[in-house]
């Protein structure tokens, strides 16, 4: 046990520092830009949905029927996740449900008129967030970004190696 004698100074506290981004791992920064473009103005948690029923939407937004094994491949959503967003989206009335022409065991989802109408206002302010954010870099650096995101992309689905 240290004994402090009277007046002595103390040291001073250590402070938790947060870690500069550089020195982060890339997947814990991309993680973290996507939470924020996550949130409420671009997600559509303002139209009641939540991360996960927007991911859905925006996935079925092009007007093709997916089924939900594809729709959690194109939403990078766990499958049981995807197929409880979609479930929720039909019951919501913003999905219409099909089975397939080739297997009438699978079926497919789809935007309903209702779920397009929706889609249209959610993706339009996340467009605006997005047109904000970019607005930080210059139109090289946007491009550069766009090449360099690609590049990554390619990169991973290639798996390591």
């Amino acid at each position: 046990m240290s004994v402090r004698r009277k007046g002595a100074r103390r040291p001073p506290a250590r402070r938790h520092r947060r870690p500069r981004a550089a020195g982060r791992p890339l997947a814990e920064r991309l993680a973290a830009l996507a939470r924020l473009l996550g949130t409420p103005a671009a997600s559509g948690e303002r139209f009641g949905l939540d991360p996960a029923g927007w991911r859905v939407v925006a996935v079925l937004g092009d007007g093709l029927a997916r089924s939900p094994a594809e729709t959690a491949a194109r939403s990078g959503l766990e499958k049981t996740r995807a197929a409880r967003a979609l479930q929720a989206l039909a019951r919501a009335g913003y999905l219409e449900r099909a089975h397939d022409a080739f297997d009438a065991r699978r079926i497919r989802f789809r935007l309903s008129t209702r779920g397009r109408a929706l889609y249209r206002r959610v993706a339009a302010r996340a467009r605006a967030q997005e047109r904000a954010l970019l607005a930080a870099l210059t139109p090289g650096e946007r491009r550069q970004l766009d090449r360099l995101l690609a590049r990554l992309q390619r990169a991973a689905e290639a798996g390591p190696g």
